[in-house]
């Protein structure tokens, strides 16, 4: 069996149908009037925007954009007050940079660690679009898709915590195609994908694989099922390459699951007690 990119695409109608479906059921079963999501001018946000307002309405989402002055690319500070505009949604901009600079005058800073002050920006996006959904009774809805969450491309308790993720059954590459339909504009449904963490970052470089061969080979492995001594000679990736996908899979298993408990009870929360999402007690 070979595996192309052929292989990924969507029905897009169907696709943007049964997302807004799912936001306008959940927000129903919640009660919750208003919905909030962090807008970064890149594929993910505005998808996700596009659609929570295709479902709820432009008066019940609001969007926060949170960049830091010191590292955010000016373009995408402007890609994302415009497609707010676009959307006529209230938008609230919030520079972050002192924030952060705060953080950098604690005694275990290490400026060397760029990482973890990356990671710090997407847990201060975090707390701040649930500062804002606790005070005005909203959900914060996520823009995190399918090969993020599967690699582990993204920050625990950062923007990997949310309430909802409308596009979290999407490849990447499958988001561009849905952002396209909807009418995202085309420069950012294309834009190359970055989380704008530190100066210079862009996803594909930072992980070494393209988002094309990431898909490919995560399509292969699940939606397939293909065995991984024959996913190489099924999408044409290298083999090099598809030991670094399953790597990261492998080792941010922990961002996908809650915190591990130690089993000292007949039930445990996690392991043999679990409880639907949506319940009351008679």
């Amino acid at each position: 069996m070979k595996i192309t990119l052929d292989n990924l695409k969507i029905d897009c109608g169907y696709v943007e149908r049964r997302i807004t479906d799912f936001i306008k059921e959940y927000f129903e079963k919640t009660g919750i009037g208003r919905a909030v999501l962090g807008l970064s001018g890149g594929v993910d946000s505005a998808t996700v925007a596009y659609l929570t307002v295709k479902a709820l309405g432009n008066s019940r989402v609001k969007v926060l954009i949170m960049p830091d002055s010191s590292v955010t690319p000016s373009k995408d500070i402007e890609d994302a007050i415009n497609l707010a505009k676009l959307l006529a949604v209230d938008s609230y901009t919030i520079d972050i940079a002192n924030i952060v600079r705060e953080y950098t005058k604690t005694p275990f800073y290490q400026e060397e660690q760029k990482v973890a002050l990356g990671n710090l920006r997407a847990r201060i996006r975090m707390t701040l679009l649930y500062y804002y959904a606790n005070a005005n009774n909203a959900i914060v809805v996520g823009t995190g898709d399918k090969s993020e969450i599967l690699i582990g491309y993204f920050t625990k308790y950062g923007d990997g915590a949310v309430d909802i993720l409308p596009i979290g059954d999407l490849y990447k590459t499958q988001v561009r195609q849905l952002a396209l339909h909807l009418g995202v504009p085309r420069e950012i449904a294309l834009k190359p994908s970055s989380p704008a963490l530190w100066p210079g970052q862009t996803a594909e470089k930072e992980l070494g694989v393209s988002y094309d061969e990431i898909d490919l080979v995560l399509y292969a492995l699940f939606d397939k099922r293909i065995p991984i001594q024959d996913i190489s000679n099924a999408t044409g990736v290298e083999e090099e390459k598809i030991k670094i996908i399953l790597e990261r899979i492998s080792s941010s298993a922990h961002k996908r699951r809650m915190p591990p408990i130690p089993k000292v009870s007949a039930r445990t929360i996690g392991l043999d007690l679990r409880l639907p999402q949506f319940f009351k007690f008679d």
